[in-house]
C-alpha cells in the first residue's frame, strides 16, 4: 500500500545565513506594523543601506539575510502614511484571504479559507508542510446589517427599539470589532468599539464649550445635514467612559479582515464545518492547487535564500507485517452479541424536562431497559420510584427531589431540555452535589430512538455502573508483549485552558489511569485546577507537612491513582505508560523534565525502591500533516479515507527521534486526521512496531462506540474528563467563553446517543 503525505521536499543552496537582532522604538502593538516598517525599510534601503539583500524577518526581533549586511548596527527612520491593504491575514503559521473563497456561517460571520505552511525536520531532509485552513471571520457589512443577522430580524425597523437582552447581546457581539464611518464623502475614519449606550440614540446628548446641551442627531444634522433613521436604537460607542466618541450604528461599517475568537453558538460550528469538510480526493487537489498559487519558485525571498520546493507529495510505503483485522474497518456491532461483563442496576429512575408526554417517556424508558438486559445487564424493569416530569427552570431543585425520594440511586436517566445550555448544569449538581450517576438524553433523539440508538446508550450506561463492553483478545489470553507479562498501568492526561481573553478561570488538569489488568478497559479520572495556561500538569504529585505531627504528607494525582490500581489489582504496577495529550514540540523538554520528576517522586512516595520503568508518549491531534491512499477509492474505507491501522513512522517523521504518525479510525466525513505520538522517554524498550501496534489495538477498547477512535483511549478519556471538570467550574454553557484543549479538537467517536 502506498500513501501519500501533504509534505513538499525543500532544496536549498548553500549560502551563509547572516542572524541580526531588531529593536523597533516606540515598540508598535502588533507583528502586522512591525511586518508594514520592515517592508516600508526594505523598499525604500534595500539598493543601499542593505547593500541589495532581501531580508527575511520574523515580525517581532530577527531578522535573517543570505550574506552580511555592510554595517554592524544601524538606526533607520521610518515615517508611515496610511498602512497599505495586506493581500492576507496572517494568524500564527496560517495565512487567510477572500480570494480563496469564503461562506457565510450565520449570525454576521463568515468561514475565509487560506492555508498553513510550515517547514518540518524529516528523514527525507527539509520538508514543507501544507495544508488547507479556515477560520470564522466578521463578515464587511454595516452594523444595521450585522444588527440584523446577529439578533435574527427579518427587516430593521427604525423606530422599534431594541429589548435590554437584544442590547446585552450586541453589546458582546460588537465590542473589540474595528468599524469605520461612511457618513462623510471621501473620508473614512476607523474607530474600536469599547460599547453600547443604554439609552437609545435620540436620548444622547452630550456638553458643548458653551455649558449647553446637544443632542447627537442634532449634530449630525447640524455638522453633516445626515438625518440619522435608527433613533430608538442604542449607539455604538468608542474611547472610554470620561471621554466616549458616539458613532450611530447607520453611519458604520465593519472593517473587513476581522477574526473571530470567540465561542462560536451551534448554527456557526455546522456552518463552519460544512464549509471545511471535504473529501480526501479534494482536499489533496485543493493543496495541490495552493502550492501552484504559491509559485514558490517565483517568491523574492525563497530566490534570495536559494529555496527550491517541489511540486509533488511525498509519498511512503506501508511497511507493516501485520495486515488482519477482525473488525470490519475500524468498526463493528453487538447484534446477536453480549457485553464482556454486565452491570447491575436494581434502582434507577427517570427525569424530564422535555415537552416530551410521560407515556412517551415511560415507553423509552421499558425500551432502553429491555436492550440493556439483552446485550448482557442485569437491569431492573421497574424504576425505584415514579417516572416524573419537571421544569428546566428548577434544574437544580428537581435533581436533589429526585435524590431525597430514593437516595441510593445507582442511575438516574435524565431527558434534557429541548433549549440547549443545560447539560453541564445536570452534570454538576449529580456529581458535585449529590453523587448521582446519570445519563443524560437529548428530547429529539429520544422521540425518535431506534434499535441502534438503544444500543448506544446502553453501552454508555453499562460502562457508567460498573461494566465492561468490549475487551482485547489478546489481552484476555495474556498475550500482548510487555503489558500482560507483568502489571501495568496505563495513564493518559491532558489540560484544558479558558478561552482567549479570560484571564480569571483555571486551567484543568485531569489525568485518568487503567485500573484493571491484564484487560484494560475500566479508567479513573483525578481532575485539579491549576494556575490559567499552565500547560504543566502542577498537581502530579505534591508532598506537605502534618501540621500537628511535622510528619510529611504526600499527594497528588500520580500517587491517587496508583494507589487505586494496587487496590483495584490487588498488584503493584510493574511497568507505567503514559500518554500525555496537548504537548506542543516548544514545550516537549519542560514538561518532561517537570512531570517525569513527578512521576518519579509519586512512585517513592509509596516504597523508597519503588520506581517501575516508564515509557512517556506525547499525543498530538493539532497538526497539520493529512495522509492520501496512492489511488482514491482503492484501499480505503467507505469515506475515502486510508484504512484504519496505517502507520507512518518513516520519511515525514523526525530525523532523529522516535514518532509515527496513526490513523487508527475509520473515517466519518471529510478527511481523517492521523495522531501524531512522540515518544519522549521509554524504559520499557518498545520496538517501534510493538508501541504501533499496542497504541492501535487500545483504540479499539473505547467504551463509548463500536468503532475505533482516533485518540488511543486514556488520552481520550483524559481529555473529556478535563472538559468534564470544566462544567463544575463555570455557570453553564450559555457562557461566551469557550474552553480550549491543548491538543486540539477530537474526532467525532459517532455514538449516535444524544449526550453523555
Amino acid at each position: 500500500m502506498i500513501v501519500r503525505a501533504n509534505h513538499f521536499l525543500v532544496g536549498f543552496a548553500d549560502k551563509d545565513i547572516c542572524h541580526y537582532d531588531v529593536a523597533i522604538t516606540p515598540e508598535p502593538k502588533t507583528r502586522r506594523i512591525n511586518r508594514i516598517l520592515m517592508t516600508e525599510l526594505t523598499s525604500k534601503h534595500r539598493a543601499s543601506s542593505l547593500g541589495g539583500l532581501l531580508a527575511a524577518y520574523d515580525g517581532s526581533k530577527s531578522l535573517y539575510t543570505a550574506g552580511e549586511l555592510p554595517f554592524q548596527a544601524m538606526d533607520f527612520s521610518i515615517k508611515l502614511g496610511k498602512p497599505p491593504r495586506e493581500t492576507y491575514v496572517t494568524v500564527s503559521r496560517s495565512f487567510y484571504s477572500t480570494i480563496f473563497g469564503q461562506r457565510d456561517i450565520g449570525d454576521g460571520l463568515e468561514c475565509w479559507r487560506g492555508y498553513y505552511q510550515s517547514l518540518r525536520p524529516t528523514q527525507m531532509g527539509l520538508s514543507l508542510n501544507i495544508d488547507i485552513s479556515s477560520m470564522p471571520f466578521y463578515k464587511s457589512i454595516s452594523v444595521i446589517q450585522f444588527v440584523q443577522e446577529c439578533l435574527n430580524m427579518r427587516n430593521a425597523d427604525p423606530n422599534r427599539p431594541l429589548s435590554d437582552r437584544d442590547r446585552l447581546k450586541l453589546k458582546k457581539a460588537l465590542r473589540g470589532i474595528r468599524v469605520e464611518t461612511t457618513h462623510q464623502e471621501g473620508k473614512r475614519s476607523a474607530y474600536k468599539i469599547t460599547g453600547i449606550t443604554s439609552v437609545p440614540l435620540i436620548q444622547l446628548n452630550f456638553p458643548l464649550d458653551d455649558g449647553n446641551q446637544m443632542t447627537v442627531v442634532q449634530y449630525f444634522w447640524g455638522r453633516y445635514k445626515y438625518r440619522l433613521r435608527f433613533t430608538s436604537w442604542p449607539c455604538l460607542q468608542s474611547g472610554n467612559d470620561s471621554r466616549p466618541i458616539y458613532l450611530p450604528m447607520e453611519v458604520c461599517t465593519i472593517i473587513e479582515g476581522q477574526r473571530f475568537t470567540r465561542k462560536l453558538n451551534e448554527k456557526q460550528v455546522t456552518g463552519i464545518l460544512r464549509a471545511t469538510c471535504e473529501r480526501p480526493h479534494d482536499r489533496e487537489k485543493s493543496i495541490l492547487k495552493m502550492v501552484q498559487h504559491n509559485n514558490y519558485s517565483a517568491d523574492k525571498l525563497a530566490q534570495e535564500f536559494g529555496i527550491d520546493v517541489t511540486d509533488k507529495m511525498l509519498k511512503y510505503h506501508e511497511s507493516g507485517k501485520d495486515k488482519a483485522c477482525a473488525p470490519s474497518v475500524g468498526q463493528w456491532n453487538m447484534i446477536g452479541k453480549k457485553m464482556i461483563n454486565g452491570g447491575n442496576v436494581q434502582r434507577w429512575t427517570c427525569l424530564n424536562f422535555s415537552r416530551l408526554h410521560i407515556d412517551g417517556v415511560e415507553r423509552f424508558c421499558g425500551d432502553l431497559v429491555k436492550m440493556c438486559n439483552a446485550i448482557g445487564m442485569v437491569f431492573n424493569p421497574s424504576p425505584v420510584v415514579e417516572i416524573l416530569s419537571a421544569s428546566a427552570n428548577n434544574i437544580e431543585g428537581a435533581l436533589k427531589h429526585a435524590h431525597q425520594r430514593a437516595p441510593d440511586l445507582q442511575l438516574l436517566i435524565v431527558i434534557l431540555p429541548d433549549v440547549t445550555g443545560h447539560y453541564g448544569k445536570v452534570k454538576k449538581v449529580c456529581e458535585t452535589d449529590l453523587g448521582i450517576v446519570s445519563q443524560c438524553l437529548k428530547p429529539d433523539k429520544v422521540e425518535r430512538a431506534n434499535k441502534q440508538y438503544f444500543e448506544n446508550v446502553a453501552l454508555k450506561v453499562n460502562v457508567k455502573v460498573g461494566g465492561r463492553n468490549t475487551a482485547l483478545q489478546q489481552a484476555l489470553k495474556r498475550q500482548i508483549p510487555l503489558v500482560t507479562d507483568k502489571p501495568t498501568i496505563f495513564f493518559g492526561a491532558d489540560v484544558t485552558h479558558p478561552a482567549a481573553g479570560d484571564d480569571s478561570s483555571p486551567s484543568i488538569a485531569a489525568v485518568v489511569a487503567s485500573m484493571d489488568w491484564p484487560e484494560i478497559t475500566k479508567y479513573k479520572a483525578v481532575v485539579s485546577a491549576q494556575p490559567p495556561r499552565q500547560e504543566i500538569i502542577q498537581d502530579l504529585y505534591c508532598r506537605g507537612t502534618d501540621p500537628e505531627k511535622g510528619t510529611p504528607v504526600h499527594g497528588g494525582m500520580m500517587r491517587e491513582l496508583l494507589v487505586s490500581f494496587y487496590q483495584k489489582t490487588k498488584h503493584k504496577p510493574s511497568r507505567i505508560i503514559f500518554y500525555r495529550d496537548g504537548v506542543s514540540e516548544g514545550q516537549f523538554a519542560q514538561v518532561l523534565m517537570y512531570e517525569m520528576d513527578a512521576i518519579r517522586k509519586a512512585c517513592a512516595s509509596l516504597q523508597d525502591d519503588y520506581q517501575p520503568p516508564v515509557t512517556f508518549v506525547v499525543v498530538q491531534k493539532r497538526h497539520h500533516t493529512r495522509l492520501f491512499p496512492e489511488v482514491h477509492g482503492k484501499e480505503t474505507d467507505k469515506s475515502g479515507n486510508i484504512l484504519p491501522g496505517t502507520v507512518v513512522d518513516t520519511n515525514i517523521c523526525h530525523p532523529t527521534e522516535f514518532d509515527f504518525y496513526l490513523c487508527s479510525h475509520a473515517g466519518i466525513q471529510g478527511t481523517s486526521r492521523p495522531t501524531h505520538y512522540h515518544v519522549l522517554f521509554d524504559e520499557n524498550s518498545f520496538t517501534a512496531d510493538g508501541l504501533q501496534v499496542l497504541t492501535n489495538n487500545l483504540c479499539y477498547t473505547y467504551a463509548r462506540c463500536t468503532r475505533s477512535v482516533s485518540v488511543v483511549p486514556p488520552a481520550y478519556y483524559a481529555h473529556l474528563a478535563a472538559f468534564r471538570a470544566r462544567y463544575y467550574d463555570e455557570p453553564s454553557e450559555g457562557s461566551d467563553s469557550a474552553s480550549i484543549v491543548s491538543g486540539g479538537t477530537r474526532d467525532s467517536a459517532a455514538t449516535g446517543a444524544g449526550a453523555a
